[in-house]
């Protein structure tokens, strides 16, 4: 049975279940990253979790880049709203301290335990904490920055989309100077026919009123949109679609394929001094900042 744009439930499986994509090699990936990551935060300068809520997983981690006038990323990490966690992740704010820029990572409540739709409010109070406790924490709150993989990068296309003042009068309209969405999902819809909607539970309400293709951009902060080249055609047509619509002559939206890249690899190749993915993010930083 057709689905969603010519494709049946296998299609859609085959385009979206990453982890099963990879297979067996998975799981190492996954076990990589802890592995990396706890060893760098063993040997940075971390401020581990910090809390910017009350909630067991309102927390997140500061790496500092040694600049209290300096930018900082804001990292999002993905698991399709159900799984991860920042000790994961850490790693990826290696290659960028080294280089002066602070990185926070964001711990959020996943589902089932919240909705998918209350997400976006959650990521909000985390990046106006971070903004009031710029000083404190050795950043320039004139210089934030976000960024984020796969669910994380469809909650940066959210963020993007956020009148901040509404949020808090106290934050600026223009909080973010640039995002970084890698491997986003702008278009939700999709998933509503594979496993991976069997733990969020979305409906097509849900799906649609969450999916950043059909909410504009509040900023004309510029986006690099990264994909990995080598992931499914359907994370292609997302990205596209996202910079087809949203463009314009003020909002500059660059894409870049990390070649060769799968959906997993393309966050190794952003934690590599010399990857062109890492340049890429160096150079809109020091450009908007």
């Amino acid at each position: 049975m057709i689905l969603y744009k010519g494709m049946d439930a296998q299609a859609l499986e085959a385009q979206y279940n990453l982890i099963a994509r990879r297979g067996p090699d998975a799981a190492k990936v996954l076990e990589r990253w802890v592995a990396r990551s706890q060893a760098h935060c063993d040997n940075s300068r971390a401020r581990i979790n910090l809390a910017y809520g009350e909630g067991e997983r309102e927390k997140l981690d500061f790496f500092s880049g040694g600049d209290s006038n300096g930018p900082v990323i804001i990292y999002i990490h993905g698991g399709y709203w159900q799984r991860g966690d920042k000790n994961m992740y850490s790693f990826v704010s290696k290659a960028f301290v080294e280089n002066g820029v602070s990185v926070v990572i964001l711990n959020y409540n996943l589902t089932p335990s919240v909705r998918i739709s209350q997400m976006p409010t959650q990521i909000r109070k985390a990046i106006a904490w971070c903004w009031h406790n710029a000083e404190n924490l050795g950043f320039s709150r004139e210089k934030i920055f976000l960024m984020g993989h796969s669910a994380g990068g469809h909650l940066t296309a959210m963020m993007m989309a956020t009148d901040w003042p509404q949020v808090d009068t106290a934050l600026p309209a223009d909080l973010l100077c640039a995002g970084i969405p890698i491997s986003g999902l702008f278009e939700l819809e999709p998933l509503l026919h594979t496993s991976l909607n069997e733990v969020p539970q979305m409906d097509t309400q849900e799906a649609i009123s969450m999916s950043p293709l059909f909410i504009p951009p509040a900023t004309d902060a510029p986006q690099l949109v990264v994909v990995g080249g080598a992931e499914t055609p359907e994370f292609f047509r997302q990205s596209d679609s996202y910079i087809y619509k949203f463009q314009t002559t003020n909002r500059q939206m660059e894409r870049y394929d990390v070649p060769d890249a799968d959906h997993f690899d393309v966050v190794e190749h952003l934690a590599e001094n010399d990857s062109v993915f890492f340049q890429k993010s160096m150079d809109l930083i020091h450009a908007n900042s």
